[in-house]
C-alpha cells in the first residue's frame, strides 16, 4: 500500500508545505531481489489491467484531429506503464519528469487534453488523486507584500496527487513592473516542480509565442518542462465535424443545407479577427439555436413537430452578422462577431 504523504504550512517538521522535499524514511536496507532475464513479462495485460485504453477513446471521441497530440499522450501512457512493468521484474524505473507545457491558440483542446492526462496519469499509478486544478495568474499572485506565497501554495496543497494547469503561464512574469510579484510565484512553483515531482504535475498553456518569451525569461522554468505540446489550428472540415457533434450532444442537427451553410460560415470566420476554433464554433452554434426558437415562435406553432424542434435551417445560419459583412465588404474588429 502506497504511504500516505502529508503536507502542511507553517511547521517544520511533521509538516504539509508542498515546497519541501518529502523526508525519506529511515528503513532498513532490503537485499536486492535477483529476477532472471528470462522471466515473462505481460505488457499487454498490464495495459487492459489499467484501464488506459478506456482514457485514450475518450479523448479519440472528444477531441477531433490533433493526431500529434494524441500520439505524444500515448507515448507518455506507454513509457509509464512499461516503468511500471520494469519495477515488477525488479529493473530500475526512475521517475520521469511529465511538467508540461501546451502552446495554441484558445478552443484548440488544451484544457480536455490535461484532463484526460490526469486521468491517464492516475490509473498508471504515477499520482494520487488524478484531478485537474486549472487556474491564472488570479489564483497564484497576491495584491501586495507577503500575501503571494501563501495564496500559491494554498493552490499548490490544492492540487497535490493530481495536475496543477497554469492557463495564460506568461502573465506571472512582469518585469515592467518592479513591484510585481509573479516571480515570487514562480520560484514557490519551480520548488514543487523539482521536490515533489513525484506527487504533481504541472502544466504551463498559452500562446506558443508569448510561451517562448516566458521561458527565455524563465531558464528555471523551461529546464523543468520535458514535454512541449504545440496543439495546431483546427481546419474548417474538422470544425464542421467538431459542429456536429456539439449539436449531437444536445440531440440537435443541421439540415442539408444548413450544413453547407454552416461551412462557409466557417471558411468566413476563420478570417476573421478573434476566431478561437471549437469556442468560436460553439457560441455560433449557440446563437444558430436563438435565432431558430425565434423561426419557430414566429411560426406560431402551426404544423411543427418533433424534427423541427431538432433542425437547424439554413436561415438561422445565414442570418449571421459575417454573411452580412462579408456580403457588404467590411470587416468586424470587436470581439464577438454574431
Amino acid at each position: 500500500m502506497e504511504a500516505e504523504r502529508r503536507y502542511s504550512f507553517g511547521g517544520r517538521s511533521g509538516g504539509d508545505d508542498p515546497t519541501e522535499a518529502p523526508e525519506q524514511d529511515a528503513t532498513e536496507e532490503q537485499p536486492e531481489r535477483v529476477v532472471p532475464d528470462d522471466t515473462p513479462v505481460d505488457i499487454e495485460g498490464a495495459f487492459r489491467d489499467s484501464n488506459v485504453q478506456e482514457v485514450l477513446d475518450k479523448l479519440d471521441r472528444e477531441l477531433v484531429g490533433l493526431a500529434p497530440i494524441k500520439t505524444r499522450i500515448k507515448e507518455t501512457a506507454a513509457l509509464l506503464l512499461v516503468d511500471r512493468v520494469r519495477t515488477g521484474v525488479g529493473l530500475p524505473a526512475a521517475v520521469p519528469s511529465l511538467h508540461m507545457s501546451f502552446t495554441g491558440n484558445p478552443g484548440t483542446g488544451k484544457t480536455t487534453v490535461a484532463l484526460r492526462m490526469a486521468e491517464i496519469l492516475h490509473r498508471l499509478e504515477y499520482i494520487r488523486k488524478g484531478h485537474l486544478v486549472t487556474v491564472t495568474r488570479d489564483q497564484l499572485v497576491g495584491q501586495y507584500i507577503g500575501h503571494t506565497a501563501p495564496k500559491t501554495k494554498e493552490v499548490l496543497k490544492k492540487a497535490m496527487g493530481g495536475v496543477l494547469f497554469i492557463d495564460e503561464a506568461y502573465y506571472l512574469h512582469r518585469p515592467e513592473n518592479e513591484r510585481d510579484y509573479g516571480s515570487e510565484a514562480i520560484e514557490t512553483i519551480l520548488q514543487v516542480m523539482e521536490n515533489q515531482r513525484d506527487d504533481i504535475v504541472v502544466i504551463l498553456a498559452g500562446y506558443k509565442d508569448r510561451m517562448e518569451r516566458f521561458f527565455e525569461n524563465n531558464p528555471g522554468m523551461h529546464s523543468r518542462i520535458a514535454h512541449h505540446l504545440d496543439f495546431p489550428d483546427h481546419t474548417a472540415g474538422e470544425l464542421l465535424q467538431i459542429a456536429g457533434l456539439m449539436l449531437e450532444e444536445q440531440q440537435y442537427r443541421f439540415s442539408p443545407e444548413a450544413e453547407a451553410a454552416f461551412r462557409e460560415y466557417l471558411d468566413l470566420r476563420i478570417e476573421r479577427p478573434n476566431f478561437s476554433n471549437a469556442r468560436s464554433v460553439r457560441n455560433a452554434l449557440d446563437r444558430a439555436r436563438l435565432r431558430q426558437a425565434n423561426r419557430l415562435f414566429d411560426a406560431g406553432g402551426r404544423g411543427l413537430t418533433r424534427k423541427d424542434l431538432m433542425t437547424i435551417e439554413p436561415e438561422d445560419i445565414r442570418a449571421s452578422r459575417v454573411f452580412q459583412d462579408a456580403a457588404s465588404g467590411t470587416e468586424e474588429t470587436g470581439t464577438d462577431i454574431r
